[in-house]
């Protein structure tokens, strides 16, 4: 199940960097991913986007130069620390971040169209409780609760309940 899903998931990845390359062929998948994260969380600072997109501060704050002369981000300074900055978009890159999903849900339709409604009824349902278990469990990890399944437990079987590290007797 696990080869079928990644075998499939690359198919969705190639879609969605088909989009990329048309739409955004101007920045860089990092550069993209850090409006994205900017998107997100409007006002971010410069640790916290370090952070959120997994790099130095220093070669975020280069990106977030190459942005901002590429006319993606805006830098303003904090409300409560004048020398913290906050990041905003643009609107370039608001409108941007609209074509790039237009462009995506385009694809996809046209994907969608050939599959038969019972599949993709299915598909949905499937991915928005795949959507659900990986947020459960990316919180779970975040809290320092285990997130693998017990041995000999398998794929298919319902999950047995795990309690939180404080929970749990040695």
């Amino acid at each position: 199940m696990s080869a079928a899903l990644d075998e499939a998931a690359g198919t969705l990845l190639a879609v969605w960097e088909a989009a990329r390359e048309r739409t955004t062929s101007r920045l860089s998948a990092a550069q993209l991913r850090a409006v994205m994260v900017v998107e997100q969380y409007d006002g971010i600072n410069l640790r916290r986007l370090a952070t959120l997109t997994d790099m130095l501060l220093s070669s975020a704050s280069r990106l977030c130069d190459r942005l901002v002369a590429a006319g993606m981000l805006e830098r303003e300074p904090g409300r409560s620390d004048r020398r913290e900055i906050s990041l905003h978009l643009t609107p370039a890159a608001v409108r941007l971040l609209a074509e790039l999903r237009a462009d995506r849900r385009d694809r996809l339709d046209r994907i969608l169209t050939g599959m038969s409604p019972e599949g993709r009824a299915a598909l949905v349902r499937g991915m928005r409780e795949f959507d659900e278990v990986s947020r459960r469990a990316e919180a779970s990890e975040a809290e320092g609760w285990p997130v693998s399944r017990p041995s000999g437990e398998r794929i298919g079987e319902p999950a047995r309940t795990m309690l939180p590290p404080q929970a749990r007797t040695a």
